[in-house]
């Protein structure tokens, strides 16, 4: 159990380290972070107040493409993403402004934020605890309609950056790079840290159809 629960928290802080980076490059939010601006421009209230009621909303989503009970203990992450971001960006980041920087320098941050967001969501995934409802999502879809990893995260992405655009949410050519590159970034270091994982905890592998 401690080994999961390592490798568990491992992945979020190293996923969350990679979305602080992705967001001091300034050259676009991501789809899900663009999609509720724009909801909270159009319609008012806060990001986070729209974050937590979309969370909740795709707990059912999920449910309902796997035909089982929503999964409450899905909040669990939810608390744990948010006081990790938090530790990112408003202690280790704190004092940290790249808007001024260079735009090779800023292109070099949203690359690295993307490798370090893509390790950190394959590791994230392997223990098999509860996930937030967004990162649950991507997964239920590759499973409910056959797919990898990869096509299943495209598919969300592709889908709530459009709605993201449509609704004049912040879209940009980081949230475009995210699209089209998040999926196969995941898949890469899926593929890698998936043997690495089972090799030091031998079990069942339950995921080895999104290989």
């Amino acid at each position: 159990m401690f080994y999961r629960v390592t490798i568990y928290l491992l992945g979020m802080f190293i996923n969350f380290f990679g979305v602080a980076l992705i967001i001091h490059a300034t050259l676009g939010a991501g789809f899900w972070t663009s999609f509720f601006i724009g909801i909270s421009d159009l319609v008012g209230l806060t990001v986070g107040f729209w974050y937590g009621m979309f969370q909740i909303l795709v707990i059912f989503i999920n449910s309902s493409l796997m035909k089982q009970k929503p999964e409450w203990l899905a909040a669990l992450p939810i608390v744990l993403e948010s006081f990790i971001l938090d530790f990112w960006l408003e202690i280790v980041f704190a004092s940290i402004n790249l808007s001024a920087a260079p735009l090779m320098a800023k292109v070099f941050i949203l690359i690295a934020g993307m490798v370090t967001i893509g390790l950190g969501v394959a590791i994230y995934i392997l223990p098999q605890f509860p996930r937030a409802p967004f990162d649950q999502l991507f997964l239920v879809v590759s499973s409910r309609f056959n797919l990898s990893l990869q096509m299943g995260q495209t598919i969300v992405a592709v889908i709530m950056a459009t709605l993201a655009l449509l609704i004049g949410g912040p879209v940009g050519i980081g949230t475009v790079a995210l699209v089209i590159l998040l999926g196969p970034i995941i898949q890469f270091w899926y593929e890698r840290a998936y043997p690495m994982y089972y090799m030091l905890y031998p079990t069942h592998a339950p995921h080895e159809e999104y290989l």
